[in-house]
């Protein structure tokens, strides 16, 4: 029952933030977002079960059908809004707080030098623009903007917009 409710909370969350969405059976039949939270957490109950491999095949059919990739050990809070999702890959070791967007093409992942804790962990309420890339087990505080096609490799506070403009990284910009 408690699946259902978040799924149908989910759901709420897409419709409510999306202009382009009508109603939530539309959600329910054509967003891949949507589709893709089915899977994650099917696939984690499954892994904290320590039932790997099916876990990771369930993960692996859903990324197949939606050209979304969440690893089946990522945990990921309430109200997730992933617009566009094409491209998006989410590590075994990343967090992803309540109410949060991430747009098509952004990637939470490990830079290839940390062993255990290897991807970020987001707060609550932050925006990942297209084609982001937050590398490593970093830190992204609440309510962060993270602007398109910026990579982001350190620790970011509250309350803070990063953004990439010609190769250079601003950050602690106004909201």
């Amino acid at each position: 029952m408690l699946f259902l409710k978040q799924l149908y909370e989910d759901a709420q969350n897409i419709k409510m933030k999306d202009p382009a969405c009508r109603n939530i059976l539309e959600v329910v039949l054509l967003y891949p977002g949507f589709h893709i939270l089915i899977f994650h957490r099917i696939a984690h109950f499954l892994y904290k079960h320590k039932m790997l491999f099916i876990a990771r095949l369930i993960s692996q059919i859903g990324r197949f059908l939606t050209g979304i990739e969440i690893h089946p050990g990522a945990k990921i809070g309430r109200r997730l809004f992933i617009d566009h999702g094409m491209g998006i890959v989410i590590g075994e070791t990343s967090t992803i707080g309540d109410d949060c967007t991430i747009y098509h093409n952004s990637t939470l992942g490990g830079t290839g030098k940390d062993k255990n804790k290897r991807h970020p962990d987001i707060g609550n309420h932050v925006i990942i623009g297209a084609g982001a890339k937050i590398l490593g087990p970093i830190k992204i505080g609440n309510y962060v903007k993270i602007g398109a096609n910026s990579t982001v490799l350190k620790n970011i506070p509250d309350n803070v917009t990063v953004i990439k403009f010609n190769e250079i990284i601003y950050h602690n910009l106004k909201k």
